[in-house]
């Protein structure tokens, strides 16, 4: 719970410039901070050893001025806990090792948003005397305005140091983990720590998109047409001097590990079409949430990639072995959602919390979300859960059938439960669960696991298969397929409108 307000956060920014000052005053404004700014570094010094301190000093460095290194020294000296926020241009973010060194907590690329100005600010405000919300702000990282990372348990804090360390070494990374654990979320986080967190992150899901495709995603081409040259950047162009990260790297076609090979070593490649040699500035992350040996037993991953990319790896770990974070998450993932959906948040009962706790979770956070954004809808009719809810915590594989059902809502849960009774509902849904996943592993084998294709055959959107897909834990090196109950099962109609989360 929050700690009782004694005194008004006071934040000090030193800028001239109006295009800062107004997301920081309407930031501090819904937060009942109190804002005060200073023209010059040393007026700010000044006011930092007055007995009206500010809580936390966020420094403008104009571009190409180097006085703001000097002024962090003397404010290192003056007073060494208060915490200072840099702001500078893009291409300043060269000196972001010298500004840490010099005693900055953090350094804030411009242009950035209010989300991010806000979690920036609330990650570093002193704990006394100042209300934090009611989860630990500390905890939490807003990444992006839909992107958080939580680092509520020992773990996951341990995670975040390792990124931490790997961003400043700017080698590749392979981030290992279940599906929904956030690797991807990882991967932006070692983007945030580097010194190329002023450009671009551009991801790339490598199992979302057949081979040429995936191609022409990656490398872009250049052709000559009747209007004259045509050129295509790929995302490899896209992400220089920022972070490209491969999603689903095992999924990566052969022919095109041999070219990502090449930029590995070489950091050139190729231009399609035109034959010219393109420099490649990345810090290559890559990710996947196959099982290492079979992917490398079958051939599915080349190995000398793996060991160039796999020199240093994180695991992610999956939800049940951080089960102090499940909590915070469904409070954190409640007001987002709520926020989202213009709707109230609703409190979680004793009972829900419970079984939540309990649970497995093989889908992970992503499973967690969806449960929250069906919770924010229904809420709890029965006001408690169906039994065969519970008694699923132990640290088991992820294997599907092992986990028990996740916590739904159930108006006749009480009754059932003292019966003793099966729920027919949960066997009839069991039966369609099977029988559509049956459908998908036939429509994928049919189209060579051409996703698009399979969406066609099945009359559903691209968007509600690739869910599906994730949902069931498939993949294309795994058999799914029991042929004789397969056949033409809907998956809810020709109108998928994308993702349940």
């Amino acid at each position: 719970m929050a700690e009782s307000i004694t005194e008004t956060v006071r934040l000090l920014v030193v800028s001239r410039e109006s295009a800062l000052l107004r997301p920081l005053c309407s930031v501090a404004e819904s937060n009942s901070w109190q804002v005060e700014s200073a023209l010059s570094a040393w007026d700010a010094m000044e006011r930092a050893q007055s007995p009206v301190a500010p809580h936390l000093l966020l420094l403008d460095m104009p571009r190409g001025d180097g006085d703001c290194l000097h002024v962090l020294r003397w404010l290192r000296r003056l007073r060494p806990d208060l915490p200072v926020i840099v702001m500078c241009a893009r291409e300043d973010v060269t000196k972001k090792k010298e500004v840490i060194r010099l005693g900055a907590q953090e350094v804030l690329v411009r242009p950035f948003d209010e989300a991010e100005l806000e979690s920036v600010i609330r990650r570093h405000l002193p704990l006394s005397g100042i209300e934090r919300s009611d989860v630990v702000v500390e905890d939490f990282e807003q990444l992006s305005p839909d992107t958080f990372f939580v680092s509520a348990s020992p773990i996951m804090q341990k995670l975040r140091a390792q990124a931490e360390l790997l961003a400043e070494a700017d080698v590749p990374v392979l981030i290992l983990g279940e599906s929904g654990t956030g690797k991807d979320t990882v991967a932006r986080l070692i983007h945030r720590f580097s010194v190329r967190s002023g450009f671009k992150f551009v991801k790339v899901n490598c199992a979302d998109k057949p081979g040429e495709l995936l191609h022409a995603e990656l490398f872009g081409n250049e052709r000559t047409s009747s209007q004259g040259l045509i050129v295509t950047q790929g995302k490899l162009e896209q992400a220089e001097k920022g972070t490209i990260f491969l999603d689903q790297i095992s999924a990566l076609p052969l022919g095109l590990q041999a070219k990502l090979m090449q930029v590995v070593q070489d950091r050139v490649f190729t231009k399609p079409g035109s034959g010219r040699i393109v420099p490649v500035d990345v810090h290559l992350l890559a990710a996947t949430s196959d099982n290492l040996a079979r992917v490398l037993a079958t051939k599915a991953l080349r190995e000398d990639l793996y060991h160039r990319l796999s020199a240093f790896t994180l695991q992610v770990p999956p939800l049940r072995q951080r089960r102090e974070e499940i909590k915070v998450l469904l409070q954190h993932l409640m007001h987002k959602l709520s926020r989202q959906y213009g709707l109230p948040p609703r409190e979680f009962s004793p009972a829900v919390l419970a079984a939540c706790q309990d649970y497995a979770w093989p889908g992970n956070v992503k499973e967690l979300e969806a449960f929250v954004k069906r919770y924010l809808l229904t809420g709890d009719k029965g006001g408690t859960l169906a039994p065969s809810n519970r008694a699923h915590s132990a640290d088991c594989p992820q294997a599907s059938g092992s986990m028990g059902t996740p916590p739904t809502i159930d108006a006749d849960a009480a009754q059932e439960e003292q019966s003793g009774s099966t729920s027919l509902k949960s066997l009839v849904d069991s039966v369609k669960c099977e029988a559509e996943k049956n459908a998908i592993g036939t429509a994928l084998q049919k189209t060579g696991w051409n996703r698009k294709a399979a969406a066609r055959l099945l009359q559903v959107s691209y968007r509600t298969l690739l869910y599906k897909i994730e949902h069931y834990h498939m993949n294309s090196a795994e058999s799914h397929l029991s042929l004789s109950t397969a056949a033409h099962f809907p998956l809810g109609g020709t109108g998928g409108k994308g993702r349940a989360s």
